[in-house]
């Protein structure tokens, strides 16, 4: 009796030990926890916007950003993908990934290319930080550092205030940086919006970017974003304390 209740004791314990066995989560440590925030309001032009995908899925492939990923402590960073415009239309456009090699770097390329523009509408920037530091909390990663990344060409006109959202940013200990996309010759009824008093560049400065570290580049519409979208990532991913504001090109 001791004998069959001894096994029955064993063959429970086994049992139940099962589920937790395949619940136990595989490391989820990453350098860096980055989430690209893009502004995909109405007076970002088809061209921009095709511009920014480009640029991005250039840039997280090209020799410079994968060498700065493979000399990070892990080699790995996590990495995701957010468009705005409206407060009600912020969407993660490509959830999280780990790139850690080209194979990894080409299937985000790819996923990003792959999506249709989320909406038009107006300009939440602030909002877009929101639902970004919301997903950093969310992730599930553990990241030596965590940065949000903001691309767009306005001021932001809509949604949750700029102030708040970096505040809240600034006290998960995330950083935020910019790039800007300056319009060179924007219409009359656009130029309040792209060009607001001091510049797109001093906006960003100003209002958007925040954190220990933190910098805004920017590149004219006219301009490779490619390029300046490469820069800014080997800047963030390889923990580079950069000016606060710089010339992409």
């Amino acid at each position: 009796m001791r004998a069959v209740c001894g096994f029955l004791a064993s063959l429970l314990f086994c049992l139940g030990a099962v589920p937790l066995a395949r619940a136990a989560p595989a490391s989820r440590s990453v350098d860096v926890a980055l989430v690209l925030v893009t502004d995909v309001s109405r007076s970002v032009t088809e061209s921009e916007f095709a511009l920014e995908k480009e640029g991005y899925a250039t840039a997280i492939q090209s020799p410079e950003v994968l060498d700065a990923i493979h000399h990070g402590a892990l080699g790995a960073i996590a990495i995701t993908y957010v468009e705005f415009s409206g407060p009600d239309q912020v969407a993660t456009v490509v959830g999280w990934e780990v790139v850690r090699d080209a194979a990894s770097a080409k299937k985000f390329a790819t996923d990003i290319l792959s999506r249709p523009r989320s909406s038009y509408g107006r300009t939440a920037v602030g909002s877009g930080i929101d639902a970004a530091v919301q997903d950093i909390a969310e992730s599930g990663f553990t990241a030596t550092r965590r940065v949000i990344d903001v691309c767009g060409d306005g001021n932001s006109n809509a949604g949750m205030p700029m102030d708040d959202a970096r505040a809240e940013a600034l006290k998960a200990g995330i950083t935020i940086n910019g790039l800007a996309i300056v319009h060179t010759n924007p219409p009359p009824w656009l130029a309040p919006h792209v060009d607001p008093p001091g510049g797109i560049v001093k906006y960003y400065q100003d209002h958007v970017i925040a954190g220990p570290g933190s910098f805004v580049m920017n590149v004219r519409e006219d301009q490779d974003f490619v390029q300046a979208m490469t820069r800014k990532f080997v800047e963030e991913i390889a923990g580079r304390t950069a000016h606060r504001a710089k010339q992409a090109i």
